[in-house]
């Protein structure tokens, strides 16, 4: 039965033609797999399903991932980030059948926050998880969020000098003045789906709503587990973004304002 996999262009010419084919005819494409992306299970045969091609220095590994959260692409990698993807590979195909894995599932804790950059305050989003982000098929070391936020479009931030750049697509929902979701784009162009939503509806203060409409758009930070923390004070929290980016461990960008 065909499988509902998505293979763009830049993979086809990495993989060539034949196998493109053959994945597109469901000949080796898996029907259930671990998305590449958010790590919970999905089935090419039920739903759109994105090929993701990680080439490093010496290796290329093909991943799967849900439509509705990654485009079929091709993303460059370092050698050693592979490695533990090719271990799990060579492991699911051992005597015994594939091996299964329930990582611990890590929670996007987000901090609301005015941040001055160049005489002007702009409202900001700081999302640290509480635990390292891994990519499935990994062994469980390091810590990948950072690039799979720079895979999306998210810049890294050596110092907070400026406005970082736009990235379309993704939004940030406020409705009613309160803070909704952070929005990414939906499968294909279509509507955009959650990336984080709060379980219930987060205050903001009365100047960060204003900043945020003044500007129609917010800032939105992120920093691996460990590298800002939960600060009570926004000259606290601008101080820890400030060592965090000097550290190497900020990525940013500005996500147009959804909602009213």
């Amino acid at each position: 039965m065909p499988r509902m996999l998505d293979v763009s262009d830049e993979v086809r010419a990495e993989i060539g033609d034949e196998e493109a084919d053959r994945l597109l005819a469901g000949d080796n494409a898996p029907g259930s797999y671990d998305c590449t992306s958010c790590r919970t299970p999905g089935d090419s045969e039920q739903e759109r399903t994105s090929t993701v091609l990680f080439i490093g220095d010496e290796t290329a590994v093909l991943a799967f991932a849900h439509a509705t959260c990654l485009p079929s692409q091709v993303v460059q990698v370092t050698e050693e980030q592979l490695q533990g993807a090719v271990r799990s590979i060579n492991g699911d195909s051992a005597p015994g059948g594939p091996r299964k894995s329930v990582p611990e599932q890590a929670v996007l804790g987000v901090t609301s926050g005015l941040v001055l950059i160049a005489g002007e305050l702009h409202p900001a989003l700081v999302v640290e998880p509480t635990s390292a982000i891994v990519r499935p098929g990994t062994d469980g070391v390091g810590d990948d969020f950072l690039p799979l936020l720079i895979e999306q479009g998210f810049m890294p931030v050596p110092e907070l000098t400026s406005v970082p750049p736009v990235l379309h697509g993704w939004s940030v929902l406020l409705a009613v003045g309160q803070l909704h979701a952070v929005l990414q784009p939906g499968p294909t162009g279509g509507q955009p789906v959650a990336w984080w939503q709060a379980h219930q509806p987060l205050q903001v203060t009365d100047g960060w709503r204003a900043a945020a409409n003044k500007h129609q758009q917010v800032l939105m930070f992120a920093a691996p587990v460990g590298s800002i923390g939960r600060q009570p004070r926004e000259d606290l929290l601008r101080d820890a973004i400030d060592k965090a980016a000097a550290n190497g461990k900020l990525v940013a960008a500005a996500l147009p304002l959804a909602g009213v």
